[in-house]
């Protein structure tokens, strides 16, 4: 996943655990607008998500963050 996408993810993860408190739950759309303005984007988080690690719909914000950190 490029370096840009990691690094929003954190930013959103970040921002919605401080607004939420630190179970709040995501999905990969989270990372995205309410348009599909980036589809290769889009299926680059989809596929990390989806088939790479294999995770739920909705998974912990602080596990989303952990997996991208661990991976920098």
């Amino acid at each position: 996943m490029r370096d840009s996408l990691k690094q929003h993810i954190v930013t959103v993860c970040d921002k919605k655990m401080a607004s939420k408190g630190s179970d709040v739950g995501l999905s990969f759309y989270a990372f995205f607008a309410n348009k599909n303005d980036d589809p290769v984007l889009l299926m680059e988080a989809a596929s990390w998500w989806i088939s790479t690690h294999q995770l739920n719909h909705f998974e912990k914000a602080h596990k989303i963050k952990a997996l991208v950190e661990s991976e920098q």
